[in-house]
């Protein structure tokens, strides 16, 4: 069974700085758990067939002018109507005028009440995009999550391996960590896989006979992030002679997150290599393949050893989540 999770309305109101027409008592228990919002238009003609009172309910200038060209006792009766579905909470767009009977009718069916100065469109897309974020499913995997020339790099492999070390290094080179040990992955859409550090382990870092650090206070702020997308995963293992490594780059490998597949690539450890420097190439490497240019391709190409055969596909370490 998958969680499910929520978020406090409290959260919202202080993400949006949201000017509070009312609130009930209980504020700080009601919470949202689905990320679609509503504007209520059809609900204002009277169709509540396929209403659902857990979303978030949007007023724009539409659904304002609607009421108005009712006259008092109609709109107050669509608003009753409205209303005593108990929506989790209705917030007005665009800093439009609320009546006393708008504020009244939601204080008498304890429904929370909101206004922000945000044009109707610009607060939607907003409050999808925060929704999505603080409800989308996720998993915690143990890695570092460094930012590379853009390129979001969730680094994997046994611990000890040297992923943290790693990690420090390419800080020095003047990329970004986001987070080190815990990786909190959640998935925001159908494409997309977004990192972050928990809480209470942000920015810092373990180094073995050194002991914990704090990225952002010994490389500057410039030096971290909140959140990063996941664009590539390197699973780092130590050397096998006996195994084969990807030479060419020709298989598409992938790793498996919350059902969504990402690009991935195995990097061998031993020493003397510069790691890095490997991930630096990985990274723009895979920037380079988003674009359209695939180098083995093209090497193959300008060797006459082509072919029509479709690029193989591996798919490695599925997330049992």
């Amino acid at each position: 069974m998958k969680t499910k999770y929520s978020v406090e309305l409290n959260k919202m109101i202080k993400e949006f700085s949201l000017e509070t027409l009312f609130v009930p008592e209980d504020l700080d228990e009601r919470k949202i758990c689905i990320p679609e919002i509503n504007r209520p238009g059809l609900q204002m003609a009277g169709y509540y067939e396929f209403f659902d009172a857990d979303r978030v309910q949007i007023f724009g200038k539409s659904e304002q002018g609607y009421l108005l060209g009712f006259n008092d006792s109609d709109a107050e009766q669509r608003l009753h109507e409205f209303f005593s579905k108990k929506p989790v909470a209705v917030i007005v767009a665009r800093g439009l005028a609320v009546s006393d009977m708008f504020v009244n009718i939601a204080m008498e069916y304890g429904v929370p009440l909101f206004r922000t100065a945000d044009s109707t469109s610009d607060f939607t897309a907003a409050l999808i995009a925060f929704l999505n974020l603080h409800l989308a499913p996720r998993v915690t995997r143990h890695g570092v999550l460094v930012e590379v020339y853009g390129e979001g790099i969730l680094l994997l492999g046994e611990s000890g391996v040297g992923k943290s070390e790693t990690a420090m290094e390419l800080v020095k080179r003047g990329h970004r960590l986001i987070a080190d040990d815990a990786v909190e992955i959640r998935r925001v859409s159908n494409k997309s896989l977004v990192g972050t550090a928990p809480d209470n382990i942000r920015h810092f870092i373990e180094l073995r006979g050194i002991g914990i650090i704090n990225a952002s206070r010994i490389f500057g702020a410039g030096a971290v992030k909140l959140t990063e997308k996941i664009d590539l995963v390197i699973n780092m293992e130590q050397w096998d002679a006996n195994k084969v490594y990807n030479r060419m780059g020709l298989e598409d490998e992938y790793t498996e997150i919350l059902d969504l597949k990402v690009p991935s690539v195995t990097i061998p450890i031993k020493p003397g290599r510069n790691l890095a420097i490997i991930i630096e190439v990985a990274a723009m490497n895979n920037r380079q393949k988003k674009l359209g240019y695939n180098s083995a391709e093209d090497l193959l190409q300008r060797l006459g050893m082509t072919d029509d055969a479709p690029v193989k596909s591996v798919e490695k370490n599925v997330d049992p989540f």
